[in-house]
Formats: structure tokens, sequence, C-alpha cells
């Protein structure tokens, strides 16, 4: 007879014991490296929109969504809108929420594509700099009183800029509910010649994590999400709110 309970436990102590699994971590962190080269992360797609992640982090992601059940989902980054696209979706399922993205290089035809899903309803997108104060104003205000709120950053990776994120949206994010924090791998890998950027090792999203979680006792890794996430672009990305 099957036992959810024992299945449950067994998962969690199977993710504890690949973490130590020194020859199948770097396994994972090289195909991570060498796939990036051949544009690995930009081949998929939810309900037609480009979301440019590794699948397991889309599946992680989901399973965060569905426990917690958010009111508003806080995006960072808009890209194609796969992601923002993917996270109504869910919102939609479950009968509630919105979600509210952002981006400096928001395209019309990116907007366009975006709104015409039928749960569109559901989201709220602005073009500007996630840290430009008067964006911040309108994000905060499709937050009410007593809503649950996640948070996912997901836009310029330099280190300023995402600590200043982290700054300004964390504090949003309430007991229970997650801060996801993208692309803190580019910490752990070289430095990306194939795909020039202004960020790299000592200068990106996980750099800012670090810094920022010295200046908060709100949050704290999941230790079982980051565990069991081997192919990853966020890796120590995923940080549950325990305080209000």
């Amino acid at each position: 007879m099957f036992n959810r309970d024992e299945f449950e436990s067994d998962k969690k102590r199977t993710a504890k014991e690949q973490q130590k699994d020194s020859k199948l971590l770097k396994t994972a962190r090289d195909f991570v490296v060498d796939s990036d080269k051949h544009g690995y992360g930009y081949q998929w797609t939810w309900l037609g929109l480009p979301f440019i992640q590794l699948p397991t982090d889309m599946l992680a992601t989901q399973e965060i969504i569905w426990e917690t059940k958010p009111d508003v989902i806080i995006e960072t980054g808009i890209a194609w809108g796969g992601s923002v696209v993917f996270s109504a979706s869910l919102l939609q399922l479950l009968g509630k929420g919105e979600v509210v993205a952002v981006d400096l290089n928001l395209y019309d035809h990116v907007s366009q594509q975006i709104m015409s899903y039928p749960f569109s309803n559901r989201i709220h997108l602005y073009k500007g700099s996630s840290t430009d104060a008067s964006i911040v104003a309108k994000i905060k205000s499709h937050i009410k009183a007593g809503q649950k709120v996640m948070v996912m950053l997901d836009s310029n990776h330099t280190h300023q800029h995402v600590l200043g994120e982290l700054r300004l949206y964390a504090p949003l994010v309430t007991k229970g509910q997650y801060l996801v924090v993208s692309d803190t791998v580019v910490e752990d890998i070289p430095q990306q010649e194939h795909r020039p950027r202004p960020w790299g090792p000592g200068n990106n999203p996980k750099t800012a994590l670090l810094q920022y979680m010295k200046e908060t006792d709100r949050f704290e890794l999941d230790e079982y999400v980051n565990s069991k996430l081997l192919l990853t672009y966020s890796p120590d990305g995923y940080c549950r709110c325990v305080k209000d």
C-alpha cells in the first residue's frame, strides 16, 4: 500500500544525500555550464511564450506556488513573458491572485502577447526600472492588507541592482511565502565568455543575496528545495520568509 507520508520523507532524505555526492554535483554543474554554451535555457516555453529557465526551476516554482497559494506574485524581469504567463496560469487554476511584473525593456508586441490569454485579468505589467521609486509605488498599490505576497527577482543580475531590488521587494514578502532570486549560479561558474555580460563571479545575484541575508533575519534558505535542485540556475536562491 502506498504511504504518502513515507514517500515525502524519502524524498527529503534522498535530496540531502545527493548534496553529499560531490561527483553528482560536479556533473550537474558541468551540465549547466556546458549546455549554456548552446542556449539550453532558451529552449523552453510555457503556453507558447519563451520561458528562459531550466525546466527543473520551472517545476520547483510551480510546487512552491501550488503549496503556498500567494495572492500576489511580484516579478522583476519579463523578457518574452513566459514566466508571467506561467505564474498567472497557476493562479487561474488556484482560482485567485494576480501577477505584477516589471521590465525596463518591455516591448509592445510582448505585452500584447502576454495580455492575449483568457486569464490576463490576473496580470499587470509595468515598463521601467524595477528600482525606480514610481514603479515600486505602483507595484505596492496592488497589495491589499492581509494578502500573501511572493517575490521573484530575475532582471539585471549585477550585485548592486539585485541588492537594490532585495531591499525594496523582499520586505513585501509575507510570512510563509517565498523570495526567489534567479541566476545565483553566476557566482559558481566561470565567466561566460560566449555571452558577455556586465555580471560575473563576485558581482551577481548570489553575492547580493548573501549580503542581504546579513541585513535581515526574515528569511531562511529552503533546505529541501535547494537540495533537490541539481540542474538549476538558482542554487540557494529559494528563500522562505519565516517572520512577519
